[in-house]
């Protein structure tokens, strides 16, 4: 009877032991950068919006913006507004949604799903956050869309559709890596639509060009940090890291 208590007790200690030790590279690799990434996306804002707001550098964001708006055509304004589309947070939660159930069926396990949630929720959490306190007016042109509530900065449709399609790309390639064909089709079809949306939503007047510029830098970002702990270098529970 003491033997098998004293199993159960060496038991339970392990256990807490190694959601210990992944609790803490989760909170190192996963957790610490996109912190770091927030404080730094949300200082770029600040400095834009209160530093930089007469500078000649936001003068010539809101040139490019104008110059664009001037060459609208509508053949172009159609397209764009299906571009832009693909990145609508309806469409992306969705799309996420079926994913997850798809991934887990697929590959009869959790990572690639959680990575996929993960990812698209790292970079809307840091997008939202910045949107609050850097409140940047969007371009002083026509809209071609309903403003939403968020700010100018960053681009939250450009972060999703990074975050989102390229990050489905990564999923795919790492099941298909000897493939080549394949892994080049997931790739064109998932960087495609992380480059066709932020395009629209600068040809549509809802962006500046720097704004769009660091939501790819934040989707990106996000996708590096997400995808290397949890599909590349995934921790196991017992603290050493899986190949």
């Amino acid at each position: 009877m003491a033997t098998d208590i004293d199993q159960a007790t060496a038991s339970g200690a392990a256990r807490r032991a190694g959601l210990g030790e992944i609790a803490g590279d989760v909170a190192r690799r996963i957790l610490l950068p996109l912190a770091l990434m927030a404080v730094v996306t949300l200082g770029v804002g600040l400095l834009i919006t209160k530093v930089l707001a007469h500078s000649a550098f936001i003068a010539g964001d809101e040139a490019v913006s104008r110059e664009i708006a001037q060459d609208r055509t509508p053949f172009w304004n159609d397209v764009t507004h299906y571009m832009s589309m693909l990145s609508d947070t309806p469409i992306v939660i969705a799309a996420t949604a079926v994913l997850v159930i798809l991934f887990r069926l697929a590959f009869h396990r959790w990572r690639e799903s959680v990575f996929l949630v993960a990812v698209v929720c790292a970079q809307s959490a840091i997008f939202l956050l910045a949107t609050v306190f850097a409140q940047r007016p969007r371009p002083y042109v026509k809209h071609l869309d309903p403003a939403p509530p968020t700010s100018s900065y960053p681009s939250g449709h450009t972060s999703a559709a990074v975050a989102f399609y390229c990050g489905v790309a990564l999923v795919l390639t790492l099941h298909t890596h000897r493939h080549k064909i394949l892994n080049v089709l997931w790739w064109v079809l998932g960087l495609g639509a992380a480059l066709a949306v932020p395009f629209a939503r600068l040809y549509r007047g809802m962006h500046h060009l720097s704004d769009i510029g660091w939501g790819f830098l934040l989707g990106v970002f996000c996708l590096i940090v997400v995808g290397h702990a949890v599909l590349i270098r995934p921790v196991t529970r017992d603290g050493a890291t899986a190949a």
